[in-house]
This record gives structure tokens, sequence and C-alpha cells, in this order.
């Protein structure tokens, strides 16, 4: 879900959306290029994102993944669900 969100404003690299959800997090989350990269192939393989070879900010040839409009509906789920759930769990922390 955090990748989805990060690549709904425009398409970036790997490094970069790694980078976006960390300094959104302010530093909370972290994520490894072990996880990342292989995230990044399903959600090609599911067509939730797209992607293209192109040039980094620093010259570079790198892989641009982009938001598909399949992509853009399951993120919508995603939130959903999240806010239930986030909410839900909150609620049982406020009775504990």
């Amino acid at each position: 879900m955090l990748i989805l969100r990060v690549l709904r404003l425009r398409p970036m690299h790997g490094w970069a959306i790694s980078r976006r959800i960390q300094q959104v997090s302010k530093e909370v989350i972290l994520v490894q290029q072990g996880s990342l990269y292989p995230s990044l192939h399903r959600l090609a393989r599911k067509g939730w994102v797209s992607s293209e070879w192109g040039v980094s900010e620093n010259n570079r040839r790198a892989k641009f993944y982009r938001l598909t409009r399949a992509g853009r509906r399951q993120l919508q789920a995603e939130t959903e669900t999240w806010m239930r759930l986030s909410e839900a769990v909150a609620r049982v922390l406020e009775e504990a």
C-alpha cells in the first residue's frame, strides 16, 4: 500500500520510492532493497504498476515505476481497509 501511495503522484525509481517512504514516515519506516524490489515485481505482475527504463537525477540508468489505473483502484481499496482496521485497533486500545 505504501509503495502504491508514493507512486500516486509521479513515477519514481526504486531508491526514490524507498527514500520517500522514509522521509514521509519521519524515518520510522525503512524499506530495504531486499523487500522493495520483490514487492515492486509482485505489483507489476498484478498489473498495479508498470515500469520503464530511464535516467535518474544522477545520470544513472534506472527503472522507473508508474501506478496503473488498476493500481489506483487497488490503492483505494487497500486504503479503505487499512482505515477500518486502524480505527478498530484504536478502539480496542482505548478500551483496554
